[in-house]
């Protein structure tokens, strides 16, 4: 990965489906200092938490056939909603004027499902998108990774 420049002031989010750390740059361009602003995490509980009804049955319009509904993916659709809340959470912040612009890093299935909650002004301040999984790293690393040539 080739060296990212993160502006004086910027926001760096780093997220996946149950976690995001939104960092701020309280350095310069040459010598970023990234600071957690604030840390979102969704609990994960184990699927039969989540779903208790089996998948359900439908019948056919004729005769005496019966099949079965898939099961719903609620991890999935849990991810949805931790994510889209987050992009409405910075879409809030840009509109306030708390951010200018910022760099976005999530792994390429988290970033799949924030795409379509992005609002134009979120879509304007976004600077970069980068695709990797940094969410379980120390800041003082993501700042590593992010900065190296």
């Amino acid at each position: 990965m080739s060296g990212l420049s993160i502006r004086e002031g910027e926001w760096v989010v780093v997220c996946d489906g149950a976690k995001a750390l939104i960092l701020q740059n309280a350095g310069d361009a040459k010598f970023p200092n990234l600071k957690t602003l604030e840390v979102f995490e969704q609990k994960d509980p184990p699927t039969r938490e989540l779903g208790t009804d089996k998948p359900g049955r439908t019948n056919a319009s004729t005769g005496t056939i019966r099949s079965s509904v898939g099961q719903t993916d609620w991890h999935d659709q849990a991810e949805q909603q931790f994510l889209t809340k987050l992009a409405h959470h910075l879409d809030a912040a840009i509109s306030a004027g708390k951010a200018k612009s910022l760099v976005l890093i999530a792994p390429p299935r988290a970033l799949g499902m924030l795409r379509p909650a992005y609002s134009q002004a979120l879509k304007n301040a976004l600077r970069a998108e980068v695709d990797k999984d940094f969410v379980k790293m120390p800041v003082h690393e993501i700042e590593k990774h992010l900065t190296a040539a």
